[in-house]
């Protein structure tokens, strides 16, 4: 079980962001002790690292994520986005399940409308709407989420439990569009996967993605449906 909280901030496009590309930035805030032996003291830093490179290579594109709208001034001033993923439990499938929730927090994200006044010297400053409630929301149309594919002997497991992962030398992680577009794929583990059985995982993958964008577009429009009334949990509710 993940949590995961996107906050956001005024930065400096870089010369190659134009429009605010390049201004989502993933990282793995914490690994709680709770989750499992394993990540006490510094023992989940890997892991850490680990997911937040995976984290990095999906949404390091320009279509996951419609960037163009967090820019406030072009080569000049875009809204920076940082996502924070907190790991409470670990039982097993964890990539798919921190895909999940980031989707769900980019879901619930808004964005200040904010303007920029330029003084007779030139300089420029960002202001707030006075309307708080006045905000952007993002496109999370194309927010790809992760498919675990665990290779165990002649077959493959889709969401496979610890000790199905413990069985498996070889999985495919494959990120998936609510259109069942393969966008990013990394293979784990120690063991060999043929050409064959790539293919017939990456099938698997997009047949089962699309499902889950369903499945989980759904939950999120239902849950918003409910406005205030609709129950808040977790340590960041």
């Amino acid at each position: 079980m993940a949590e995961v909280q996107v906050s956001g901030q005024p930065g400096h496009c870089t010369l190659t962001a134009q429009a605010g590309i390049d201004s989502l930035q993933a990282a793995l805030d914490a690994a709680s002790a709770n989750a499992t032996p394993e990540f006490e003291g510094r023992g989940g830093d890997d892991l850490g690292t680990e997911i937040a490179n995976t984290l990095h290579r999906i949404f390091n594109n320009e279509s996951s994520v419609d960037l163009r709208s967090l820019c406030v001034s072009p080569r000049e001033h875009c809204w920076v986005l940082y996502v924070d993923v907190l790991l409470l439990e670990c039982g097993g499938n964890l990539f798919d399940a921190i895909s999940i929730a980031v989707k769900a927090a980019l879901f619930n994200t808004r964005i200040p409308k904010v303007r920029v006044l330029e003084d007779e010297e030139g300089s420029k400053d960002i202001e707030l709407f006075d309307d708080p409630y006045d905000c952007l929301r993002l496109s999370v149309e194309n927010v790809p989420c992760i498919v675990t594919l665990c290779k165990i002997g002649c077959r493959h497991v889709v969401d496979a439990t610890l000790q199905e992962e413990a069985c498996s030398l070889a999985s495919l992680l494959v990120s998936v569009t609510s259109k069942g577009v393969v966008t990013c794929m990394r293979k784990v583990g120690k063991g060999s996967l043929d050409p064959e059985s790539i293919f017939e995982m990456m099938e698997t993958s997009k047949r089962v993605g699309k499902g889950l964008h369903s499945a989980l577009h759904a939950v999120l429009h239902q849950e918003e449906g409910l406005g205030p009334q609709r129950q808040k949990v977790g340590f960041l509710g």
